[in-house]
């Protein structure tokens, strides 16, 4: 290859592997969040949107109170913190808009999720066609209509899909990929991605018997 940036398709490959080694790809219980990605900051002599026209937009998030340039990860994370889905979101529309597009290729089981998922009627049709149960904290004065014990439990799992968060921003930096075309972005996103599965695969991994991709036990 020429550029590293051709091995995106292996890259990505290989961390789908890994997940599936893990046994984890089917945990009944995943967590779903996004991560705004700005692509340029905010500049005194305003607009900076000449950087991937037509695929970034303007978008803000809530959490961290920032108006931003770029696009939005989309994270589905299991109990123990290994990234199963990962898609690439644009930054305008309302974080209900990707919801089945972070659920897609689940199985089915438990998504928890923050208040930015609530949606009745996408919920129900999920449970219905699909299996999956959307769990969420209730607004101010809304009726809870999952058991309270479940409700408080995926309270305490969304923490985990924080935490991921915070290590690809802090520690693999994408919030910080500067380049011009959506090619390499992706294709630098797909190689952060896999250095942290391959941190949490060796982790789950540590005090058991390895296994090789093709998830026979190595000698």
């Amino acid at each position: 290859m020429r550029q590293a940036a051709n091995l995106w398709q292996l890259q990505a490959a290989i961390q789908r592997r890994l997940v599936q080694v893990s046994r984890h790809a089917t945990d009944p219980v995943q967590v779903i969040d996004t991560l705004p990605l700005p692509v340029c900051a905010y500049t005194r002599g305003g607009r900076r949107d000449h950087c991937f026209p037509g695929q970034a937009d303007y978008g803000y998030c809530a959490a961290k109170q920032l108006h931003y340039y770029g696009f939005k990860l989309g994270l589905r994370v299991t109990r123990c913190g290994l990234i199963t889905h990962y898609p690439l979101l644009a930054a305008r529309p309302h974080d209900i808009q990707g919801l089945a597009t972070l659920v897609e290729g689940y199985a089915g089981g438990i998504i928890a999720a923050d208040k930015g998922f609530i949606d009745q009627y996408q919920h129900a049709r999920l449970a219905e066609h699909q299996g999956i149960h959307v769990v969420t904290p209730p607004r101010a004065r809304m009726t809870l209509t999952q058991p309270l014990c479940l409700v408080r439990a995926c309270a305490r799992w969304r923490k985990i899909v924080e935490t991921v968060g915070s290590q690809l921003t802090e520690h693999f930096a994408v919030a910080r990929i500067r380049v011009r075309d959506l090619w390499h972005f992706q294709s630098r996103l797909i190689r952060k991605v896999l250095a942290h599965t391959i941190g949490v695969f060796l982790n789950l991994r540590l005090g058991r018997q390895p296994l090789d991709l093709d998830g026979i036990p190595m000698v």
